[in-house]
């Protein structure tokens, strides 16, 4: 059976696509294209690389010292709608495109380079300064840099403001914080190379419109018995109630990485989204930039768990009383908007007795969290103590 042609596109279609094409290969202002290091910022004064740096919030050169502000995009952050997209991301799959708007992949000049032993992605812009895989500690392989793929664009970045100096310092404090560590490791610290990088996450905007019927539980006692046979019962009395009620959820955080421990990075929370600035590859300058691995209607489902949690908490709260039981709940959601973001986080790759461990420091807020050893004998000593706390407490309420 002889193959099925393609369907033939529309004038207008083709006209969009070579729009969309020409717009990849078109060089943007004050930026250079170099096939060795990917997109590079010449400094005004002397011509080498300029990077973002996190202590002056500047593009500044290494060599000669030359600063100049950030480049301001015109506009400012705004919402996408959630649905049209989905719809047109469709669209493109179906005609053998790949996602349709590209920003922090698919530019000229942007590279990826995959670790071949954690199997974590970055994409950067300018020099690549790491050598080591921000994510594993592994020596990351050049020959494996390749040309970015088409992804959604980026909406925002949040602006690393912690350095690296005071990450490492963060990072020392925590280690000092430990108390079921073992000691060398408290006395010694962590030791590798700290990498800044900007990971992916998605929010979500949406105004819900809940109705719900459930029961009230308020507890009470009755006392049964006389003499040695006297007992306290709890009882609980149940009264139904019902409601309706709108909550509109403003930036619900997802991230949109695989592979990375999602509790420590749950806990970095939470950011200071008001702080995001519209996306300029200028601010990931000499950082890297991890891509999404997490599609868009994945993380619109993830994002529908913590909406729905949050709703049923406030479908509890509502209902009052000691206990709750809900029968129904129906919740529909209108006008569910996305942001795609990158915000800056410090991660550190260290082995302790051979085993490796990881350290995450919110580039913002400087909040500290990661992997860490345990001292068996500590927490032997600590459960000691417990059981004889209880059996001290046990004797004097016997003796009273």
């Amino acid at each position: 059976m002889p193959a099925t042609p393609p369907p033939r596109r529309s004038r207008e279609e083709l006209e969009l696509t070579t729009q969309h094409r020409n717009a990849r290969t078109t060089e943007l202002p004050g930026q250079l294209i170099d096939e060795a290091k990917g997109r590079v910022f010449p400094c005004d004064a002397c011509g080498a690389d300029l990077v973002f740096h996190i202590g002056q919030q500047e593009m500044h050169c290494g060599y000669c010292g030359f600063s100049r502000p950030l480049q301001q995009t015109t506009g400012r952050l705004e919402e996408r709608d959630l649905e049209a997209m989905l719809e047109q991301v469709r669209k493109h799959h179906d005609d053998g495109f790949a996602d349709p708007v590209s920003g922090q992949g698919g530019q000229p000049g942007d590279s990826e380079v995959r670790c071949s032993s954690c199997g974590g992605t970055v994409v950067f812009s300018g020099p690549l300064t790491s050598r080591g895989c921000p994510y594993c500690g592994s020596p990351l392989q050049r020959s494996d840099i390749e040309v970015a793929k088409n992804r959604l664009s980026v909406d925002g970045v949040l602006p690393f403001l912690v350095d690296g100096a005071r990450g490492r310092s963060r990072i020392a404090g925590w280690v000092t914080s430990l108390w079921f560590a073992p000691n060398r490791f408290r006395r010694e610290g962590v030791s590798g190379e700290i990498h800044s990088v900007y990971l992916p996450y998605w929010t979500f905007d949406a105004m819900t419109y809940n109705a719900y019927r459930g029961q009230r539980g308020d507890t009470y006692t009755v006392t049964r018995g006389h003499g040695k046979n006297r007992r306290t019962e709890v009882r609980v009395r149940w009264s139904f109630r019902s409601g309706q009620f709108e909550r509109f959820f403003d930036d619900v955080l997802v991230m949109a990485s695989e592979g990375l421990p999602r509790d420590l990075l749950l806990s970095l929370e939470p950011w200071p989204l008001e702080r995001c600035l519209p996306y300029t590859q200028e601010a990931i300058a000499g950082h890297l930039a991890r891509t999404y691995d997490i599609e868009l209607i994945e993380g619109f489902r993830d994002a529908r768990v913590r909406v729905d949690a949050a709703i049923q908490q406030e479908v509890r709260r509502r209902i009052g009383g000691d206990r709750q039981r809900i029968h129904q709940l129906e919740t529909q959601l209108e006008g569910v908007t996305f942001k795609h973001l990158l915000l800056p986080v410090w991660m550190l790759a260290y082995r302790y007795d051979d085993r490796p461990y990881r350290v995450f420091v919110n580039g913002v807020t400087g909040e500290v969290h990661g992997e860490r050893p345990y001292s068996p004998w500590k927490i032997a000593m600590a459960v000691l103590l417990g059981l004889i706390a209880v059996a001290c407490f046990a004797l004097i309420a016997q003796s009273r």
